[in-house]
């Protein structure tokens, strides 16, 4: 049994596992532990979005067991003190755990340089605990401010310093920006009283981008009323100040954003490190040190052949080695070449505030600059194929809500415009009425193909027909009493009772005419068994959606399909005007009117429930929260 230890659930410890559980799947000889303090994977690059109340905090976290649902994975939780790579085992307070490959991921911590005052006093954005305990914050200096009545005292606590002005930082202030513009509603403060500053020692703000972006970058948080402080050289930090060159800046809320080292575990283990703690590997990602332990993430110095600087500490790092290290244990277990680590990184960008942002992405020999809503756009998608990979529908279905649909105050790149939600019960009564039509619809034919199975007038009469315009005149009889508007095309205009229908593209209606030759009519103009069938069925379908829409019955399935058929009918060039009310009402029904008095409100959760204890379901993730 060969053993394999994934130390750390950030993503370069969860994107391993997930590739290490798919290569040994059907090898019962290999065991896969992860191990982390926590029992949920946190999106470390959403943080600021919880700190400025933009995402619900529950959005940035991921159970593990969830994740590994179903996998070969055995998630463990405990907190590592020690690696012995000696006896090849990881100890805690509580146990002892042997392994036979180790991957190492537990990620950074901030790093305050040895500044006085910055560790003692400056809150941090590195953790789930980081992000609620600053928006605790921020909305109680809000709070204490309403009711302070000395001038200064209440600058004080209107006054937010974020110390760093990398993608962190600047992510966060702006954030902070709009949350700014919340609470001075909410806590009556004019926003003039209230001063966001970004500081850093750099001379200018995200070094990692070009400088066109830098400036777009400039410009929009100056539109945020946000103070930019470059070429600072910041000595000092105070429980309410922050000491920038030969100026104090005056603030209750410091926030220090302005670097990362290797987790307190990495920093005291006896192998080669590098660049503030991070341990130095070889072209295989393992530890130059020891050939059975493999680094990930932001662990990782290791540099690339060809640069001059190590791989920088960036998810798409962590993404782009777990799969390399996965491979590369599979292929030490089964005696074959490992692969080398050649990774292409594809750019980076950076959301100031929910509606603006920069990025420089493309492929490594191509990048391309994008600002504004394409930028947030590739960001959201970018999110969303990681969000896929990881929880699978599951986490895209909830990101989604959260980013585009269930927002507060226009705070998405979307604005408002997918936002806005209807309370459920206004639509009751139309809800109801769409069914009773379809139901009357649905009893009133019934009879008629009971009675007469033979007599088909739900579809029009097939080209090669003797009678063409007594075909017609029936269809058109018929258009006069059903909502269907059902008659012949090609004999509605001489008929003198015919009902117009809406026009259809040639296109579309030589393809229906196509199909319809093929499975409904017969050589000698007449129609096929196939016909009666269809039109049973159409006629039970109407009355099965009046049924379901009264009563409230899975209705985004009966609105969906109220939609489908007037479309069906229309391609046939069978609908009268009156065929686009129901299709546009259908389309107003499918978002969840049956959960207010219908009977959805108790079948869906009671079905939701039962969907999800199907193991394949979980496997999947396909489901929603």
């Amino acid at each position: 049994m060969k053993k394999i230890v994934v130390l750390g659930g950030g993503y370069g410890g969860v994107v391993t596992s997930k590739h290490l559980a798919k290569l040994f799947k059907k090898d019962k000889d290999v065991q896969i532990q992860l191990i982390d303090r926590n029992p949920y994977h946190t999106l470390l690059t959403e943080l600021h979005e919880v700190a400025a109340n933009r995402a619900p905090e529950d959005s940035i976290k991921i159970e593990l067991k969830k994740i590994f649902a179903g996998q070969k994975v055995d998630v463990v939780l405990d907190s590592i003190d020690n690696i012995d790579f000696a006896s090849k085992q990881l100890t805690s307070e509580k146990a002892t755990y042997k392994y036979d490959y180790l991957v190492i991921g537990t990620g950074c911590k901030p790093t305050f340089f040895g500044i006085p005052g910055a560790e003692e006093h400056a809150l941090t954005l590195w953790s789930y605990e980081d992000a609620i305990r600053l928006k605790e914050q921020v909305r109680r200096m809000f709070g204490e401010a309403a009711k302070e009545s000395d001038p200064a005292k209440r600058r004080k606590k209107l006054s937010f310093v974020v110390v760093g002005a990398g993608f962190t930082g600047v992510e966060l202030v702006g954030e902070l920006a709009e949350f700014r513009d919340e609470l001075c509603k909410e806590f009556y403060i004019d926003p003039s009283e209230v001063r966001l500053v970004v500081a850093d020692m750099a001379p200018k703000i995200l070094p990692i981008l070009p400088d066109k972006l830098i400036d777009k970058a400039v410009k929009r948080l100056n539109k945020m009323n946000v103070e930019i402080v470059t070429n600072a050289k910041i000595t000092g930090v105070t429980p309410s100040s922050v000491t920038l060159g030969d100026t104090e800046l005056e603030a209750d809320t410091i926030v220090w954003t302005a670097g990362v080292e290797g987790s307190d575990l990495v920093g005291k283990l006896d192998v080669q490190q590098q660049g503030r703690k991070r341990i130095v590997t070889n072209d295989k990602l393992q530890s130059v040190d020891h050939k059975d332990v493999y680094i990930v993430g932001d662990n990782i110095f290791y540099i690339p052949e060809g640069e001059t600087r190590p791989v920088p500490q960036m998810v798409e790092n962590a993404e782009q080695a777990g799969p390399l290290i996965a491979h590369n244990i599979h292929a030490v277990i089964n005696n074959k070449p490992q692969k080398s680590y050649k990774p292409g990184f594809h750019g980076t960008m950076v959301c100031i505030g929910s509606r603006y942002g920069v990025a420089n992405v493309g492929l490594p020999n191509k990048m391309f600059m994008l600002s504004g809503f394409m930028a947030m756009a590739s960001k959201h998608l970018i999110n969303l194929y990681y969000l896929f990979t990881v929880a699978g529908f599951s986490k895209v279905w909830t990101y989604m809500m959260h980013e585009f649909f269930h927002v507060n105050n226009r705070r998405s790149f979307l604005g408002g415009h997918f936002s806005k939600r209807s309370p459920n019960f206004w639509l009751v009564p139309l809800r109801i009425f769409v069914g009773y039509k379809w139901l009357t619809e649905g009893l009133d034919k019934l009879p008629k193909i009971w009675k007469d199975p033979s007599n088909i007038f739900l579809i029009p009469a097939s080209p090669n027909a003797g009678d063409a315009l007594s075909a017609a005149s029936e269809a058109a009889g018929a258009v006069t009493t059903t909502v269907d508007a059902q008659t012949a095309a090609s004999a509605v205009e001489s008929a003198s009772t015919a009902v117009t229908a809406l026009p259809v593209p040639g296109f579309i209606k030589s393809i229906v005419n196509g199909t319809m030759d093929i499975f409904f009519y017969t050589s000698d103009g007449g129609y096929t068994t196939l016909a009666t069938i269809f039109q049973f069925f159409m006629v039970f379908a109407e009355i099965a959606i009046g049924a379901m829409l009264i009563v409230g019955l899975f209705t985004a399935v009966s609105s969906a399909v109220t939609v489908a058929l007037g479309v069906m009918i229309w391609s046939s060039s069978m609908a009268s005007s009156e065929m686009l009310w129901y299709m546009t009402a259908g389309v107003a029904l499918i978002g969840g009117s049956g959960s207010m008095f219908g009977l959805d409100y108790y079948v869906l959760p009671w079905l939701k429930k039962q969907w999800k204890r199907i193991p394949l379901v979980r496997r999947w993730y396909l489901y929603t929260e």
